[in-house]
């Protein structure tokens, strides 16, 4: 059987240096091998054997491990499009990651995210703590291992580099996962190795490679077994290029494709399967930068594992995340479509009538977001992949009585966000998961304080006060009187009961005898008066001295059967003194 290269993607926190570490690697590499030894791909940078050799030869020697991998290949990509996006039936087709974890932040919430991709494709990784030399102390070792570099460094940089990597390996403990410093690993299948790097300076960069390789070698020899023949691979991006028309970014993780053969593509809508025969396989000119790669060579046949842009006929329906094959026998078409619809089943979503409506941009990250939210308990509504438009706006609105949606790694225009505005709805974007989430509950709370405050102004709520002596302005037509607030609160509407002293002492209500018309204080209205405050209440159809008289108390009247369910839903926003009148009348 014939070993492939491991493929290794880079997760973690936005700015905690994951492109600066691969720059290193990328460049590291091309500073110790001879030219045309590094194969630049699309998506990848590929690092083979004979440069980890002369680059950590010394290192891999102490692990007593002889190198039988090809290389290692390190997939360019964001973090969360390397897990929703590279997907294959059963998990994900990374066999290794770096967590990029800068060394002087500690855990992020994108690297709390890339944890949980992490755990949910069962994918080993070695925590890369970055930025070591903005350590306080620290005494750069241009392109020196760590082990040698950390010798050369004062008691300061030694004891902050500890406190920073027990840090990270204490928060790696509170996410379930037993961690120390690579060199300090006694079984990497029981523990996750830290390796302090930096990106600038090249420092502890042989350690990671060393460590990667080592792991790849020692563990996962029998995963990256590949058979020849059948090209297995999924679908990075979906673009045109001048000359060719649409084309297809695509990690081939097993077997080879060739120029001539048939490919098989799981699609989205009508087309469920694309059939069709690859044109031209092209890669990037070596060592250019990939994200600004215009310029392509023809090849004829690419194994695994690399990243390949194909050109063919008819890629309408395919989309990012797809799963793809590549045969030369056109008689296992038939066989090989039905894996492929039996792969595409498996990410199929169900929704229901209600619930969040969700766009993004793979099949992988549409999938991946659904879960999320169901493991949440947030119901889906529809689930798509591709770009937000105003279609979708006008039909959310048409067909929700609550909309809500979320688009994951789509850029939103905005035009479409105004409209969503302007009818309405709640709406959220974003690149990271977590960050959505955060979003939406903090909306969801915001507008449970809203209902619940809206219900609270209208339930009549327990109030009491005492006519003052002496006060009483006008005694009909309207009565204008001041009073004292004794207890809870009142409200222009609120009608008003006498009550008179009970049995035990408590107070029982009695008929209302008339309703609050305006509440005023120094000569202006208020809508409120509570404990203590003294104003004078306006009241019609009762008369001083006949229905009340002074020094009565009054209570409103908040005991109907509709008000104390109003009340059971709002009583935690109720003031003490209020929550005390309903104790006293036993409720």
């Amino acid at each position: 059987m014939t070993i492939r290269s491991p493929i290794i993607v880079t997760v973690g926190h936005v700015d905690h240096g994951k492109t600066t570490l691969l720059d290193k690697i990328r460049g590291t590499a091309v500073a110790e091998g001879e030219p045309g030894l590094i194969t630049q791909y699309i998506s990848a940078s590929y690092v083979p054997t004979p440069v980890i050799n002369k680059h950590c030869g010394h290192l891999l020697e102490k692990m007593r491990i002889s190198l039988k991998i090809p290389g290692l290949l390190f997939i360019d990509t964001p973090g969360h499009e390397a897990f929703t996006t590279l997907r294959k039936r059963g998990g994900a087709i990374a066999d290794l990651a770096i967590l990029v974890v800068d060394a002087n932040e500690g855990f992020k919430p994108q690297t709390y995210e890339s944890l949980n991709y992490l755990k949910q494709f069962r994918t080993p990784f070695v925590v890369a703590m970055t930025k070591i030399d903005r350590l306080p102390g620290w005494n750069p070792q241009p392109g020196e291992c760590f082990m040698e570099s950390i010798k050369k460094q004062g008691e300061r940089a030694t004891e902050e580099i500890e406190k920073r990597l027990y840090n990270i390996v204490g928060q790696l403990g509170m996410s379930g996962f037993s961690a120390d410093r690579h060199d300090r690993v006694e079984d990497y299948t029981k523990q996750v190795a830290v390796v302090p790097v930096s990106g600038v300076t090249g420092e502890g960069v042989p350690d990671l490679i060393m460590t990667l390789a080592g792991i790849a070698q020692k563990y996962l020899s029998k995963n990256l077994e590949i058979a020849h023949g059948e090209g297995k691979g999924t679908v990075l991006e979906v673009k045109e290029y001048k000359g060719l028309g649409t084309t297809i970014d695509v990690v081939l993780y097993d077997g080879e494709i060739s120029r001539g053969d048939s490919l098989v593509i799981g699609g989205l809508g009508e087309k469920k399967i694309i059939v069709t025969r690859v044109k031209a396989l092209l890669q990037p000119q070596p060592l250019k930068e990939l994200r600004l790669e215009k310029d392509f060579k023809s090849v004829e046949q690419v194994s695994a594992a690399a990243g390949i842009k194909i050109a063919a006929q008819d890629f309408g329906g395919v989309t990012a995340g797809a799963p793809l094959r590549a045969v030369s026998d056109e008689k296992k078409i038939p066989g090989i479509e039905k894996e492929i619809e039996a792969e595409m089943d498996e990410v199929e979503i169900e929704t229901g009538d209600e619930g969040v409506f969700l766009k993004s941009d793979t099949l992988g990250g549409l999938e991946a977001l659904v879960k999320t939210l169901r493991e949440k308990g947030i119901p889906v509504m529809k689930a798509h992949v591709g770009a937000l438009t105003k279609s979708d706006i006008l039909s959310v609105k048409s067909t929700s009585r609550d909309p809500i949606i979320m688009t994951f790694g789509i850029k939103v225009p905005d035009d479409v966000v105004q409209l969503a505005k302007d009818n309405r709805i709640a709406l959220f974007h974003s690149n990271i998961i977590y960050s959505l989430l955060e979003e939406y509950d903090k909306w969801v709370k915001d507008r449970r304080k809203r209902e619940e405050q809206a219900l609270l102004d209208e339930t009549i709520r327990p109030g009491e006060l005492r006519v003052l002596k002496g006060y009483v302005f006008r005694q009909s037509k309207p009565a204008v009187f001041g009073v004292e607030v004794l207890k809870g609160v009142i409200r222009p509407g609120y009608r008003m009961t006498l009550a008179k002293p009970a049995a035990a002492g408590k107070f029982h209500e009695d008929k209302v005898v008339g309703e609050i018309k305006e509440i005023q204080s120094e000569g202006m209205n208020r809508q409120e008066a509570k404990a203590g405050d003294r104003v004078a209440l306006s009241m019609e159809d009762i008369v001083i001295g006949k229905d009340v008289a002074e020094n009565d108390v009054l209570r409103t009247h908040f005991t109907t059967e509709t008000n104390m369910q109003r009340i059971a839903k709002v009583r935690h926003l109720l003031r003490d003194d209020e929550k005390g009148m309903l104790a006293e009348a036993g409720m």
